[in-house]
């Protein structure tokens, strides 16, 4: 079993090549402490996600978009009695995040490395781009990317639109990634392959309850697993993902 037509792979990162959704949650736990005189953690929650879902179309994702809308929710359930101090930490539990190392996952670099050298490696993701670049920079892997998208959504038109800069055929491009509503549906919906790494994490805005039947989708726990599929071999035993 391979992907023998392949030329360009694509990546997603936070979360596929490096740590991210975990600074959110710790973020958000920080921020629940926060307001504890004001909601419970549930009340808070609940406010935070729609008021996240709710901005997306203004701000779009990202630590950034994020602190706005943790701003909003503690002004929404405290309103004039919010104290100045807690508007200053919430701020800084943005910086704070914006500051933290890039934590690359295991065997991304020994993927990469290993991938780059017969096809082109391509980065897609969402979010805020200075950030996004800074954590580019900050993981020490640019030099095995040919290519860099940083979009507002991941969705079809994206990927088919990348499809034409690249010159190929929607059956010559691979989608690796974390997220089913981002990575995968879409991808498979242009006709080209997925391969879904589950991260022990995901924002419940990315969560999607489907049954995928594709035969172009691939699933797997660790990266690593993915070379077999290029006829690459790895040292590590290969173990598929299960659902169940």
């Amino acid at each position: 079993m391979s992907l023998e037509n392949i030329k360009v792979i694509g990546f997603d990162a936070d979360d596929t090549l490096w740590v991210n959704e975990t600074y959110f949650r710790d973020a958000e736990e920080a921020f629940f402490q926060l307001m504890a005189d004001y909601a419970s953690a549930d009340e808070l929650a609940k406010e935070l996600l729609a008021t996240e879902i709710a901005n997306l179309e203004i701000y779009g994702y990202g630590v950034k978009a994020f602190v706005l809308s943790m701003l909003e929710t503690a002004l929404h359930m405290a309103g004039n009695n919010l104290p100045v101090h807690i508007v200053g930490k919430i701020i800084e539990l943005g910086r704070h995040q914006l500051n933290q190392p890039v934590e690359l996952l295991s065997n991304t670099q020994k993927v990469l490395e290993k991938l780059y050298r017969k096809y082109k490696i391509i980065v897609i993701t969402k979010g805020d781009l200075l950030d996004q670049e800074r954590k580019l920079q900050k993981s020490g892997l640019l030099d095995y990317f040919h290519h860099i998208e940083v979009v507002s959504e991941k969705k079809q038109i994206e990927y088919q639109r990348i499809h034409r800069l690249l010159d190929i055929q929607p059956e010559e491009f691979v989608m690796i990634g974390n997220s089913l509503k981002s990575d995968i549906l879409p991808v498979l919906e242009c006709g080209s392959y997925a391969i879904h790494i589950p991260f022990h994490s995901t924002w419940i805005h990315e969560k999607v309850d489907v049954v995928i039947t594709d035969p172009k989708f691939y699933c797997y726990e660790d990266i690593l697993d993915t070379l077999h599929l290029f006829n690459i071999n790895s040292s590590q035993s290969i173990k598929a993902y299960s659902y169940e």
